[in-house]
């Protein structure tokens, strides 16, 4: 199963999207430090590197990073369809639920390859700015950049090490929901579009209150809320592993 895994895995990364997902991760925080309207936008001005990383991680999770990854889920499996590699790899002995296992945990793994890229941008974007101790925040942990007064660089390390790790379990439901639309449609573009739309429905219920703290849209920014853990953590885990379920029944029946 590993090497099944592993070979996705691979196989993911031979995507032209992917790869330009991971470029445009990497320059994003470059990007923002040189941004002239930051005091604007989030009342910043930068006081050490750390910010720097920070910046890249919330400009992304805005739009980016969540569209990056359904088209990474999405393509997985559909340009298997659009090449006709699918029904080849069908007919090794390797079984439906093995196959779609090892996608799934590569779409899963994704997410995280896409936020390595951002911090490593970041780091390299902030070495200018310094990265050692200083006087703020990083913009993830508590008081914002702000922050509560001095701040060591281990401790700015812990808090965006911890931000970036819960951001690509947000991410999560996300990929698992575009590879069961992409199940469902067989299709890239079909599946991604189905997936983005989904989200902003999910938006839009917040207009009804009992429905909001179950929506997976109310936890997309659950990496700057550590308060909002206890309920949104277990949420996300079960959209993820429930989309995932019907994913894999739906793909061990469906005709291909």
């Amino acid at each position: 199963m590993l090497r099944v895994t592993l070979w996705e895995f691979g196989k993911l990364f031979l995507l032209r999207s992917v790869r330009l997902g991971l470029l445009f991760a990497l320059i994003l925080p470059l990007v923002w430090s040189l941004a002239p309207g930051l005091k604007e936008v989030y009342g910043l001005v930068l006081a050490s590197g750390w910010q720097v990383v920070a910046l890249g991680l919330l400009a992304g999770m805005e739009f980016l990073f969540p569209f990056l990854v359904i088209m990474a889920a999405a393509e997985l499996l559909g340009s298997e369809v659009a090449q006709g590699t699918l029904k080849t790899l069908l007919l090794r002995p390797l079984s439906r639920t093995r196959l779609f296992l090892a996608k799934l945990w590569a779409a899963l793994l994704y997410p995280f390859a896409l936020l390595l890229a951002s911090f490593v941008g970041g780091l390299l974007a902030g070495l200018p700015h310094g990265l050692s101790g200083f006087y703020g925040g990083t913009g993830v942990g508590e008081g914002g950049f702000v922050g509560t007064g001095y701040l060591t660089a281990g401790e700015a390390l812990k808090e965006l090490v911890r931000a970036h790790l819960l951001a690509g379990v947000v991410l999560w439901p996300l990929a698992a929901l575009a590879l069961l639309l992409a199940v469902a449609f067989l299709s890239t573009t079909a599946s991604a579009l189905a997936s983005v739309a989904g989200l902003l429905l999910m938006r839009l219920l917040v207009a009804f209150p009992a429905l909001k703290p179950f929506l997976l849209t109310t936890y997309l920014d659950l990496y700057l809320r550590p308060s909002a853990l206890g309920l949104g953590l277990p949420l996300l885990l079960i959209y993820t592993v429930g989309f995932s379920i019907l994913a894999a029944l739906y793909f061990e029946r469906k005709d291909l």
